[in-house]
């Protein structure tokens, strides 16, 4: 049965559990293949109405915050990872109350914090965030090794005589890339830092592993974590977030009205800067069911937002009939760094949460209202 868009509201987010279910079932295998660990990176993806399904397949979940570890921990219930350049005195008890694994970002900030590690009425393992210095990364806004970077501890300021109490390492170097380029940072990650993983626990690669993309090749990802985990005698970690929902969501929008002024121009319910800010941050064009690039079909549009920044566009798509207020138009792979990252600017609506499945078809988890918008507010 296929997703019926006239069905659902306008705008809204639809993630199709099918094709979740496809991407989990991918890293389940190589899990089971490889012995690793995959948790599911937040950030990218915190739709928790999906938590009870992703906990089935995977590890736990990876936090950036107090906030994403506690929905973690209360919406999936298995191992919680935290991360964050620093983290700030009035949350860390919470954060020992809610995390498994703690990754520091410097030296300074684990000796800081240690000593209430050590306190706590749980075991909880640590790491430290590692920067080799050494990125693929060609887009730099997402590049944490970046000249000056603020995230990991870069082997001139590594500490050798700091590491008791640590039980591994973490590194994050990548974005949306193939494993060649994971499999280069780990001969510069073992270079600088691989004598420090002798006695350690688990090793955490990070994540911007596009494991689910059609061309990625999983053969070089199984030889990098075997590897590391027979040299070292350690477990590894994955945290993937794009990876665990790639190519399973959508945006439904509506056309409000369409004008001229020199070329055709669409205006639609949703906004690229409200919505999928990711197509202005990274820059990026989203896919549209049924459209083409421009000059590829009958008639060119420039699609825009309902907002007051002169910014707010889209792209431009071409179609074969002309589009008319009301019209569905469909974006692809929507999941994905956009209900995380949404916002109420110029008090335009957030769009509904939708899961549709084979068996239950469309279901509205959750619509917002002006009360949402307000209560941000004071």
């Amino acid at each position: 049965m296929a997703i019926d868009f006239t069905a659902a509201p306008s705008p809204s987010y639809i993630v199709d559990e099918g094709l979740l279910v496809k991407n989990l079932e991918r890293l389940k295998q190589l899990q089971e293949r490889t012995g690793c660990k995959i948790l599911l990176a937040q950030k990218a993806f915190s739709m928790f109405a999906f938590y009870p399904l992703i906990g089935r397949y995977l590890n736990g979940v990876a936090s950036s915050s107090l906030h994403e570890a506690r929905l973690g921990r209360e919406e999936m219930g298995k191992e919680v990872h935290i991360y964050s350049p620093a983290y700030d005195e009035k949350d860390f008890t919470e954060i020992l109350e809610v995390s498994d694994h703690i990754v520091f970002n410097s030296f300074g900030q684990w000796a800081r914090f240690k000593d209430q590690v050590k306190q706590a009425p749980r075991a909880i393992e640590c790491g430290m965030r590692v920067n080799p210095e050494y990125s693929e990364v060609e887009t730099g806004l997402y590049d944490p090794c970046a000249p000056y970077s603020r995230m990991g501890v870069t082997e001139a300021n590594f500490d050798p005589n700091a590491l008791e109490g640590l039980d591994g390492l973490h590194f994050h170097t990548l974005c949306e890339q193939n494993s060649d380029a994971l499999e280069h940072t780990l001969e510069v990650v073992e270079r600088k830092f691989g004598k420090y993983l002798k006695g350690m626990k688990w090793i955490n690669f990070g994540g911007g592993h596009h494991i689910t993309r059609k061309d990625y090749d999983l053969e070089r990802l199984e030889r990098c974590i075997t590897s590391v985990k027979e040299k070292y005698d350690v477990d590894v970690y994955l945290e993937p977030g794009e990876a665990v929902a790639l190519n399973s969501g959508y945006l439904v929008t509506t056309v409000l009205d369409v004008f001229e002024n020199g070329m055709p121009i669409a205006i639609l319910d949703t906004s690229a800067t409200c919505h999928m800010p990711d197509v202005l941050e990274m820059p990026y064009r989203p896919e549209i069911l049924g459209a083409g690039k421009p000059g590829e079909r009958a008639i060119t549009y420039r699609l825009g937002g309902p907002t007051c920044l002169s910014g707010d566009v889209i792209g431009d798509y071409s179609f074969d009939q002309p589009l008319k207020a009301g019209d569905r138009l469909v974006f692809c792979d929507m999941a994905i760094y956009s209900m995380v990252k949404n916002n109420t600017f110029n008090g335009i609506a957030l769009p509904s949460l939708v899961k549709y499945s084979e068996q239950e078809g469309l279901q509205t988890i959750k619509t917002f209202s002006y009360e949402n918008f307000k209560t941000r507010l004071s």
